[in-house]
């Protein structure tokens, strides 16, 4: 099927505004890289997100599913095909007592300042991640004293069949910056929290104590997905990075950042090329210093040589 048949196709359901044709993901991950896509969905409910992905599926159309685009990098060329953004038109949030039902598309700095208005302690370590709560499931985002799986009950999925499924804490599966979400390619709709009640004066200390410390010691004034690598065994990426002698160390406009040797930077202008060569850069030196392979945290999409 011809692109405009399959936009055409799109429309009959979904509001043209919410069908972007040539969009650069530039303007849609925190990396600021990232070539055209054919596609971009911002689906307004679940029908229309469903809606899309059978047009997709049926017309062999390759597709992909973000949130903030906080965690990824995307090729200079684009993307043949579609991504689906669940963002903004995704982030209802319902509180009840102790327990916060969101979903997926809701911001983590947002969620996180209206659960402490509500007196709830437990979610001050997402209070500074760039991401949707959709997003930090998958990856079981977390931070300083805490991460998803500290907190979530459950969350409603669509699965590899296309079936909307309900999984609880233990089947999501979720591990160090993995969960079955990742592994099946699964879409998250909504989650369940479970919180505490606590001091709203103690919630908001801690949260101010960890925005100093990221403000002090990460590179938030520059684009990048956060933390670049996994943290090995035992050990700190950005630790391993500064002693093998590459703080600072650039490949085109892209950078190792000067304030914390974890983050990769777009210091000026660069390319997902240049990106994915300072990492390759970075992963031989520390292989062939300390014999540690770091792994990407970062997720990379289309064709980047």
């Amino acid at each position: 099927m011809q692109i405009d048949c399959v936009y055409n196709e799109l429309i009959k359901k979904i509001c043209p505004e919410h069908v972007l044709r040539d969009e650069p993901m530039s303007k849609h991950t925190s990396f600021k890289i990232g070539g055209p896509v054919d596609f971009m969905i911002l689906p307004n409910s679940v029908d229309e997100l469903q809606y899309a992905i059978k047009i997709f599926k049926d017309q062999n159309i390759e597709y992909y599913i973000i949130g903030n685009g906080s965690n990824i990098l995307v090729s200079d060329a684009g993307i043949k095909g579609a991504v689906i953004k669940i963002g903004q038109n995704f982030n209802k949030v319902d509180i009840e007592g102790e327990q916060v039902t969101a979903q997926a598309g809701v911001l983590l700095s947002l969620l996180s300042q209206m659960v402490v208005k509500n007196n709830l302690r437990g979610f001050e370590f997402a209070n500074g991640i760039p991401g949707t709560l959709g997003g930090a499931v998958a990856m079981n985002a977390g931070a300083y004293d805490g991460e998803i799986k500290d907190v979530i009950m459950g969350a409603s999925v669509i699965n590899s069949y296309g079936k909307i499924v309900y999984l609880t804490k233990d089947e999501l599966q979720l591990e160090y910056r993995n969960s079955i979400v990742q592994k099946k390619d699964y879409i998250v709709l909504e989650v369940e929290l479970k919180l505490e009640k606590g001091d709203v004066e103690e919630i908001k200390a801690k949260i101010k104590e960890f925005t100093q410390r990221r403000t002090t010691k990460q590179p938030l004034s520059l684009p990048s997905a956060g933390s670049t690598f996994k943290r090995p065994v035992g050990n700190f990426a950005g630790k391993l990075i500064q002693d093998a002698g590459l703080k600072g160390v650039r490949v085109g406009g892209a950078q190792v950042s000067e304030l914390h040797s974890g983050f990769v930077v777009n210091a000026d202008n660069a390319t997902a090329k240049d990106v994915m060569d300072l990492i390759r850069l970075i992963q031989k030196t520390v292989k062939d210093k300390f014999g540690i392979e770091l792994k990407s945290e970062v997720k990379f999409i289309g064709d980047i040589r």
